[in-house]
């Protein structure tokens, strides 16, 4: 029961990953620059296809509007969410994945991540296994 709670809680923040429309200037949206501390524990996984995959995606869809690796924005900060998530099955996936896309809130809080109809089920899954790369 806790690990269907938390995956609902994953999903509600992955989900409010964006919302903005994507399809602005030939669909591709710009990423977050991480910072000089998040470049130096990150450096070892940007050559992962993962990695790139979901930084591309959670640009693409305006994630950074509301979180950032190490800080809690609206939503929570994405390592917040990976150590939650720690050790996630496929299934613990595509229930966050699911989350993205039909939003939910109470998990992290009051605010209430918004849907995100316009992501794909296997976009979702890779921005969910990109922030799961995360975790301390």
């Amino acid at each position: 029961m806790k690990k269907i709670i938390l995956s609902l809680s994953i999903l509600s923040v992955i989900a409010a990953c964006g919302g903005g429309d994507a399809e602005k200037k030939g669909g591709e949206g710009t990423a977050a620059t991480p910072s000089t501390s998040e470049t130096t524990s990150l450096s070892d996984l940007s050559s992962n296809p993962v990695y790139q995959k979901g930084l591309e995606l959670t640009g693409k869809y305006q994630c950074p509007t509301c979180h950032k690796i190490d800080e809690k924005l609206t939503g929570p900060g994405y390592r917040e969410v990976a150590n939650k998530y720690a050790g996630a099955d496929e299934a613990t996936i595509s229930k966050l994945a699911k989350k993205v896309i039909e939003g939910g809130s109470g998990v992290w809080g009051e605010v209430p991540m918004t849907p995100h109809p316009n992501v794909t089920e296997q976009e979702a899954k890779d921005m969910v296994a990109y922030i799961l790369l995360l975790k301390k």
